[in-house]
């Protein structure tokens, strides 16, 4: 297509040792690439990886050899706390990486009582975001899907209205289907000038997923197809009820509110980096403007993207 590509969300880290809901998840040894996942062995990285690191360095090689030309890198509680790596990426490679911080004490922001706080004052969870930001983070992330069903609270708004004063981004899963979708109509009310990307295309493949995809009828509200594929796993390449759904997508919201994202690098246990966006260049079923939306320029345009990397095509040794 001759266009820019950019990844809406992906994943970094140089070590993941961490526990979730009590249950560990770290590397197992001696092949590194497969970890312990709540209780089980998951191939986390492509077999390759044998280190267990996932740097920005590997990925950068992946997005030139596929011509992607930037990726915005999100966090999960599955990845570790990464802030720090992430702090020294987006400061090493800024055109090409927009990176999302991620407070600490988020697994238990939404089961403490809400802090009193004087005008004017940040309480503990705003507090810990300030300082991400003055770190230079332009996105927090909050992975509400893991949180307790009921997350928001005072607190959590009170850090949410100064991310919408500093025009900082605000990275969201949600549960399956409508369960914390009135609470996102809550946040919009309440900051309808927080940008607001929401992950995983509103899980797609769950009852209920559109209930989702309809928060981005409000104007600073978009979404990202991060873990498409493997939502739609079962099918495989090249994921024809994947299309259908984003164009499902689009005829509630508008093409111009959808953004494509891979879940690098554990979707590519599966498939190729390049697999993960090619499916849709070859459909035939979306235009060309309309893919330019969903690939690059809704993402540009969001996240504040300058101007964009041109990487040419290397032919492979097996053309």
């Amino acid at each position: 297509m001759g266009q820019h590509i950019i990844d809406a969300h992906a994943h970094l880290w140089l070590h993941v040792d961490t526990v979730v809901n009590g249950s560990p998840i770290h590397p197992l040894e001696p092949n590194r690439s497969r970890s312990l996942f709540f209780g089980e062995e998951r191939q986390m990285l492509p077999p390759y990886m044998t280190d267990g690191q996932n740097t920005a360095e590997r990925f950068l090689s992946n997005m030139d050899y596929a011509q992607v030309s930037a990726a915005v890198i999100t966090q999960e509680f599955i990845d570790g706390l990464q802030n720090t790596y992430l702090e020294q990426v987006q400061r090493q490679y800024p055109n090409r990486f927009f990176c999302f911080g991620m407070p600490a004490s988020l697994p238990k922001s939404a089961e403490r009582p809400a802090t009193a706080a004087a005008p004017n004052v940040l309480g503990g969870l705003a507090a810990e975001a300030q300082s991400l930001i003055d770190r230079g983070f332009r996105g927090i992330k909050v992975p509400a899907a893991r949180l307790p069903q009921q997350f928001l609270n005072d607190e959590m708004l009170q850090m949410l209205r100064m991310m919408e004063q500093k025009n900082v981004i605000l990275g969201i899963e949600l549960m399956d289907g409508d369960t914390q979708v009135c609470q996102m109509e809550e946040v919009i009310q309440e900051c309808p000038r927080l940008k607001i990307a929401i992950g995983h295309f509103g899980m797609v493949t769950r009852p209920g997923w559109l209930s989702q995809i309809r928060l981005a009828r409000h104007e600073n509200v978009f979404i990202e197809s991060g873990g498409i594929t493997w939502l739609f796993n079962d099918e495989f390449y090249p994921f024809p009820s994947a299309i259908r759904a984003i164009r499902e997508a689009a005829d509630e919201v508008g093409w111009q509110k959808l953004m494509w994202g891979s879940d690098y690098p554990r979707t590519i246990t599966a498939i190729t980096y390049r697999m993960s966006f090619d499916f849709v260049t070859k459909s035939k079923e979306m235009t060309d403007d309309e893919k330019r939306l969903f690939l690059c320029d809704n993402a540009k345009q969001f996240f504040g993207f300058g101007e964009l990397k041109e990487i040419p095509y290397i032919k492979n040794m097996s053309e």
